[in-house]
Formats: structure tokens, sequence, C-alpha cells
């Protein structure tokens, strides 16, 4: 019998070009290995051009699948990102909160605090905005916002490594238990990892050219995910992240012109790879 992967839950919004979202998080999920289940928070209209809508899923939709989920499937990891309404991030508090109650806490949250869309659509309200700082942040694992959605959650400007520190530190304040700050729209894709280490807050610093690509769509989604893959696979934060970074550096390296806006990165670019050896009888 083969061995059964870890199986990695995606609660997130529906983006019908596959960019980014549930049917993204699938793909990245299968590309490490993993089995993905996900749980669908909000509908959107969009494409590589922008989001045109947003239509957040009933709550108690939201609770009765991830009741649903939790009750029948052993899951290593859970990946959250859009959200779509305050009323949806109350849902997953109380289900996140309730599970040491029921089945045991679920392992290796990443919140990806998705608050609104690369071309400038809202995609979290500010009542679902304050729930997320005030009661999720503190239930997950590692939180990895980028540097726009860091200044939303903190308050602070951030632009450079610096002031990604000080993000970082109000973001420990506000509850969160590790933090991974992206910088990849920096002129240098810089990424900050901070955590609760031994002796206090440590941090690694993860530094990259940035690479001049049309195809960066879903980045934010993709780090996020792999990160819970290899959290999954019993990495600890720092290689997850690293890894992450890699990953999705390959990812947009590998990417294709697709749409006529920002296209999306190749989640499963290593099948072509895997491809190309076959064909070259394994060389």
């Amino acid at each position: 019998m083969a061995e059964r992967p870890p199986v990695v839950l995606t609660i997130a919004g529906f983006d019908p070009s596959s960019g980014a979202g549930v049917t993204a998080d699938i793909k990245t999920i299968a590309a490490h290995g993993c089995y993905g289940v996900g749980c669908i928070t909000a509908m959107t209209v969009q494409s590589t051009a922008g989001v045109r809508r947003v239509e957040a899923v009933h709550a108690g939709l939201v609770t009765q699948t991830l009741e649903e989920l939790a009750a029948d499937i052993p899951i290593a990891a859970v990946r959250i990102g859009m959200l779509g309404s305050a009323k949806v991030v109350r849902a997953l508090v109380e289900f996140l909160g309730s599970r040491p109650g029921k089945a045991g806490k679920l392992p290796n949250v990443v919140l990806d605090p998705i608050l609104r869309s690369s071309s400038g659509a809202e995609l979290l309200d500010a009542a679902g905005t304050r729930v997320l700082i005030e009661k999720l942040i503190p239930l997950a694992d590692v939180i990895t916002p980028n540097v726009d959605e860091a200044a939303v959650l903190t308050g602070l400007k951030v632009t450079d490594l610096d002031e990604m520190r000080a993000a970082a530190a109000k973001l420990h304040s506000m509850g969160a238990n590790a933090v991974v700050v992206t910088g990849g729209h920096l002129e240098k894709a810089i990424d900050l990892l901070s955590f609760m280490g031994k002796v206090g807050f440590e941090e690694e610093v993860f530094k990259a050219e940035r690479q001049r690509s049309n195809s960066t769509h879903g980045t934010g989604c993709a780090f996020a995910t792999a990160m819970a893959c290899h959290l999954a696979l019993g990495r600890g934060l720092a290689e997850a992240a690293l890894l992450a970074k890699t990953y999705v550096a390959a990812a947009i390296a590998a990417g294709h012109p697709l749409g006529r806006g920002t296209g999306p990165v190749h989640h499963l670019y290593r099948m072509n790879q895997q491809r190309r050896a076959a064909g070259n009888g394994g060389e």
C-alpha cells in the first residue's frame, strides 16, 4: 500500500483564473507531494486583468465544511487565505478556537492575511480586518503578510528591512507566534522570518534578486501554501520559509504569458522538468 501523503487544508476564496485562491493552492499542495482539501470562503469574478466582484460564502456553510473535513480526515497543516467577510472570519475563529475541546488543535496553521487584491479590490472589509487582528492572528502558528499587509495590520510604514523588523515586533505584541514579512514588491526581494526561539525572538533574513516578470499573480498564496506543506512534512520554520521562497521564485521564472493582465505563476513547473527528464532517458 502506498504511503499516505500529509493532508493540507486550504481555506480561501475561489479565483476563476486559478492563479490564486483554493484552486491555485491545490496545485501548490500537489506540487509538494501532499494531498489538498479545501473550504471556499468567497466566490469572485476575476481574471488576470483584476477582480470585478466578490461574494462571501455564507458563514454557516464554511463552518459545516470545516467541521465535516476535520471529523473525517487527519489534517497536517492549514493555509488560511482570503476570507471575504467579518462573519466568515468569526466562524473560522470559533472553529479553530473550539478544536481543543473536540479533536485537538489543528496543526501548522499558516495565516496569509489577504486584505486587498493586487489590482486594488477590497477582499476583506474593515470589520473583518479587526476580527482578524484581534482574534485570528493569535490562533495561527505563523502569519505571512507582505509589506503592504503588514503596514495595514500594524499601522506602521513598511518599506525596508528595518521597518519589516519593527512590523514583525508589533505583530508579535498583537499575539502572532511567528511572522514572515514578505518583500517581493521591494527592489530587493527580502523576506524576514521572526519567531520565538530559546532565548527570545530570533530572525532569519532571506534575500534574492527581484524577478522582472509579468507572471506574478498568486505569489503570496503560493508562498503561504508551500510553507504549510513543508511544515506538514515535518520541516522547521526557517527551512520551510526558505524552501517556499525558492519554490515561488522558480514558479515565477517558469511562468508563461496568460491573459491580458498579470499572469499566474506556474505552480506545477516541476511536472515539465520531470517530462523533460523522462524524454532524455532520465539523464
